[in-house]
């Protein structure tokens, strides 16, 4: 599998927001890091079809951005995802899975599976204002993995997760990334150091940074900080 976006860009009145960005990405997890305003988001949203792009292509084994194929393999949890309180976890996968087409079988037993995969099984029918933060987490990954994506994208799943939530949030990303791919944005620096097949990183729209890294090239975060306050200089 091989997601391809090239020379991606996206332009609001005279600010461009991604500039130019071109990169190719097979299974695996990829961490995106990124000061606010660097374009992170931005580039999230166009990848999953919801901003077109002002020029540049994005294609995933050849599949346009813009194909109902493309959205059959697309799974998305965006940073401010959109709860129904009075739902159940279980009433609220099943919706989710009848607008992503799923059929009532095959919905009822994916939610099962999923809510044991995120650790919810026992919350099933709770209702979703009762949840803590991290278990709202976890049932918007859950909602995230219904129709089996091979692209998942992931915007800042951590924020807000005390240090045992993020662990197992962790482990279940880089499970994830065995066959599929993730590209997930995050400002906690030691979650991308964990688990991330390779590490980009985003300045002002541009891509300054697409690579593995390992412990003989430093620590990440002194790198990430420096990228950060060469800009809070200019």
């Amino acid at each position: 599998m091989e997601l391809v976006i090239d020379r991606l860009t996206k332009q609001f009145q005279n600010k461009i927001a991604v500039d130019r960005v071109s990169l190719r990405l097979h299974s695996g997890v990829f961490g995106l890091l990124g000061a606010n305003g660097a374009g992170k988001t931005t580039l999230m949203r166009m990848l999953c079809g919801i901003l077109q792009p002002t020029s540049g292509t994005i294609t995933f084994d050849g599949m346009d951005v813009s194909e109902e194929d493309y959205r059959a393999i697309l799974g998305y949890l965006p940073q401010d995802f959109g709860y129904y309180p009075e739902f159940t976890a279980m009433d609220f996968l099943l919706y989710m899975a009848a607008l992503k087409g799923l059929s009532k079988q095959s919905a009822k037993r994916r939610a099962n599976e999923l809510l044991e995969l995120v650790g919810l099984q026992d919350m099933g029918r709770k209702k979703i204002k009762t949840f803590s933060g991290g278990m709202k987490q976890r049932l918007g990954i859950a909602q995230a993995l219904l129709n089996n994506p091979k692209l998942l994208i992931l915007d800042e799943p951590t924020a807000g997760l005390d240090p045992k939530e993020r662990v197992r949030f962790r482990n279940l990303i880089g499970q994830l990334g065995k066959d599929s791919i993730v590209l997930l944005s995050t400002h906690i620096v030691s979650d991308i150091e964990h688990i991330a097949d390779e590490v980009l990183m985003m300045k002002d729209g541009n891509l300054i940074y697409n690579g593995t890294w390992d412990e003989q090239m430093g620590d990440l975060e002194s790198f990430y900080l420096a990228q950060f306050e060469e800009g809070s200089h200019e």
